[in-house]
């Protein structure tokens, strides 16, 4: 017994030794290896394991000239705890786990995931061989590559679920020990000893309400999109002529022009375009626009593609939010007030230009300021207050703007030479408080390296626009003073000690009556995140938003190019 059992051994290591052979200094790996006896293929399995992985190892991740592993550091770490043990089959027969897996791949746009990115091809072509194929159920070659493709899937999709596709590898999980042994390799041993893919999933995916919403109506987007790859259309465009005949093919397959040879004439292209205009109840100019353009390529696979964005985003938020919070959407242009669960507050904002952008950023209330002075951001003073007072030193006075050095003191303009100066002035442009100021009457102060902020505005008649990406950077809020009182009530309601508060909501309005200049700190201070979402859940359905910043598409190119 000791006898045959030694023999096995040495059998299984001269097949692990023999797996990978040497052919002019490049490694091959076999493309078949026949086991006779059921019962002897998970052992000739967990040998084969071993030596596939390195491999592998010592050719970028590839398993063999078509499949690459994509996280085989942590695949290895897995079977390296797991003594190189196949877990997703028992002599020549998938076990239930498997089938789960493999059904998960499948659906995997339900949680915004593309089938392609976790072997789905691959394992296919797999599974029908040994379907249809009773001598392949025999090679232990098969088994091997199915269950280290299944392993990866599974290690990719738990990395992708938990924390999305947007970070890169050197601050992912994915480079983290702790958390290639905690909560990879404990993830996928938790699961076969449960036997159980989306009660992991479940334990893993943000618990955020926003993600919750978004995820939970995916399966109907997806189960009724329209999955045709239609021509996609970069606007603006450099190559005039390449644009002509994009647009073209992309009205083709629309049915909303002919196929033809060569390039549309201007005046038959301007009345292709207008025949599309009409079906999609566009204005009929036949133009090319940008707002012509973004009709064009808002397809449901690139609707898809800001889904998954979304989502991903949403799962590079804190684990959970504050229990009151305000909560800016720059493509929504809306702010909303969060109390509890409770919308208490929803005001039209109007945020930076794509030229002067506004910041994602997370930050908190700090102060607030009644009739505020505007201090001109550096980057405003060289692209446009620099230029203009080369041309006119009068400029800053007609624009109700004052020069001050560093002592507060008022610089006459016309004492300077100003073609001196050309990445910036040693001065501060600053605008007076009064109802002309920029500013309007209110501003909210937060932290941030941006010099950014919240507050009212003397253009008050620009929220009456659909499109509000219109300002420097700084977010205007329409409903500001709603957004003062909350603040001052919230202080009121959560102070402690016997200090009597400063203020109060009485005492701004009075402040704001005398057109007085108040700066008020705020005791409690009151989280504020400033996202990029292009798209969200009203009604049940999915709404989306203008990708303003082109955010959506630069990580789209980044990520889902070939998607």
């Amino acid at each position: 017994m000791q006898y045959k059992t030694n023999l096995i051994g040495w059998l299984f290591l001269i097949t692990a030794v023999s797996f990978v052979i040497s052919c002019k200094g490049r490694h091959v790996a076999p493309e078949k290896e026949i086991v006779k006896k059921p019962e002897d293929m998970d052992d000739q399995v967990a040998g084969n394991i071993k030596a596939v992985i390195q491999f592998a190892k010592d050719n970028n991740g590839k398993i063999n000239d078509s499949v690459k592993l994509s996280l085989l550091e942590i695949v290895a770490a897995y079977y390296d705890q797991n003594e190189n043990h196949n877990i997703w089959s028992r002599k020549e027969k998938w076990v239930t786990l498997a089938d789960s897996m493999f059904s998960f791949i499948e659906t995997s746009k339900y949680y915004g995931l593309y089938p392609a990115d976790y072997h789905l091809k691959d394992l296919a072509a797999l599974r029908q061989k040994l379907v249809s194929d009773s001598l392949a159920k025999t090679d232990a070659i098969i088994w091997t590559r199915a269950d280290l493709m299944l392993t990866d899937a599974f290690m990719k999709i738990a990395k992708d679920i938990k924390e999305g596709r947007l970070l890169p590898d050197s601050t992912s999980i994915i480079s983290k020990q702790k958390y290639i042994d905690s909560f990879f390799v404990e993830g996928l041993n938790q699961v076969s000893k449960n036997h159980s893919i989306a009660g992991f999933i479940n334990t893993i995916e943000p618990s955020n309400d926003k993600y919750l919403s978004l995820r939970g109506v995916l399966k109907n987007f997806v189960d009724s999109m329209d999955n045709t790859s239609y021509q996609y259309v970069d606007y603006p465009q450099k190559d005039s002529l390449l644009l002509v005949k994009n647009i073209q093919k992309r009205l083709e397959q629309s049915g909303a022009a002919k196929i033809i040879s060569g390039v549309p004439d201007s005046l038959l292209l301007n009345t292709e375009i207008k025949k599309y205009q009409a079906v999609h109840g566009i204005n009929k100019d036949g133009k090319i626009s940008s707002k012509f353009i973004r009709n064009l390529n808002n397809t449901d696979l690139q609707k898809f593609k800001r889904i998954a964005i979304t989502l991903d985003r949403y799962k590079l938020l804190p684990p959970a939010l504050p229990e009151r919070y305000i909560w800016v959407n720059l493509p929504g242009f809306y702010l909303k007030l969060w109390d509890h669960d409770t919308l208490v507050l929803e005001s039209k904002v109007i945020v930076g230009k794509p030229t002067t952008r506004t910041p994602v950023l997370a930050s908190q209330i700090t102060d607030m300021v009644t009739y505020p002075q505007w201090t001109i951001p550096e980057s405003i003073i060289r692209k446009d207050i620099l230029p203009a007072m080369k041309k006119d030193p009068g400029y800053l006075t007609k624009k109700g703007y004052n020069l001050v050095d560093g002592k507060g003191e008022v610089v006459d303009p016309y004492t300077v030479k100003w073609t001196k100066y050309s990445k910036g002035i040693p001065w501060k442009v600053m605008q007076g408080s009064g109802d002309d100021n920029a500013l309007g009457i209110f501003k909210f102060n937060f932290n941030n390296p941006f010099s950014v902020y919240l507050h009212d505005t003397n253009q008050r008649y620009l929220f009456k626009n659909s499109v509000r990406a219109l300002s420097h950077g700084c977010v205007r809020v329409q409903n500001w003073e709603e957004l003062a009182f909350y603040i001052a009530r919230n202080d009121s309601l959560n102070q402690t000690g016997t200090k009597k508060l400063a203020y109060n909501v009485d005492s701004i309005k009075t402040w704001l009556a005398n057109k007085d200049r108040k700066r008020i700190i705020v005791k409690n201070r009151l989280p504020l995140f400033i996202e990029y979402y292009t798209c969200e859940v009203k009604k049940d359905k999915v709404v989306f938003y203008d990708d303003i910043y082109d955010d959506d598409k630069m990580l789209a190119d980044k990520y889902f190019k070939n998607k």
